[in-house]
């Protein structure tokens, strides 16, 4: 028996977002209003865990595959990009607490939306790959402690973080796309 569901059709790719979101760590973001200074470092994995249920919910909607607008990605998509964002953000943790001011590597989020094929992905599954990489940048954002919150790290472009400023950028992009989800 087949499955009654048929393959999504490839979606257009949007085009890339080359704005260097770091400016929300100096100013509340206008679209979300998330402010990132009022962001607790120490509890970015209580609100990371906060949000896997509104992503859940977001991915388990009727129209989790449909695009709002062709040039803005579905929820399917957005979530598949927040389980990468929690994969990404957990190795850059990591790298932070066990080396000395690590550079990043180089992620293009557009190119990987392509590459992996976001559109076409299952939501169900997505849904729970989300959740399991979401538990485990909580967990590695769980384990810092006040002294590791100056620690340096920086991306390719040359921007630099602490431990305390990643997670706080990093929270903000988990709950940005809640609001695009309108979740």
């Amino acid at each position: 028996m087949t499955d009654p569901t048929p393959e999504p059709a490839a979606a257009d790719p949007i085009l890339p977002d080359t704005k260097d979101w770091t400016w929300v760590l100096e100013r509340p973001c206008p679209e979300c209003g998330f402010v990132a200074a009022d962001a607790d470092p120490l509890g970015v994995g209580n609100a990371v865990r906060a949000t896997l249920p509104r992503w859940r919910a977001a991915l388990e909607r009727p129209d989790a595959r449909e695009r709002p607008r062709a040039d803005v990605w579905s929820p399917l998509e957005y979530g598949a990009h927040v389980r990468d964002v929690f994969r990404i953000f957990d190795q850059r943790l990591e790298a932070m607490l066990t080396r000395d001011d690590p550079q990043f590597a180089n992620w293009d989020q557009d190119a990987a939306a392509v590459a992996e094929g976001y559109a076409r992905q299952d939501p169900a599954v997505v849904a729970r790959e989300l959740e399991l990489a979401g538990e485990q940048a909580a967990e590695r954002f769980d384990s810092i402690t006040a002294a590791d919150l100056d620690r340096p790290g920086r991306r390719s472009n040359g921007s630099v973080f602490t431990v305390r400023t990643l997670g706080q950028y990093f929270l903000h992009d988990v709950v940005h796309h809640l609001h695009d989800v309108d979740a």
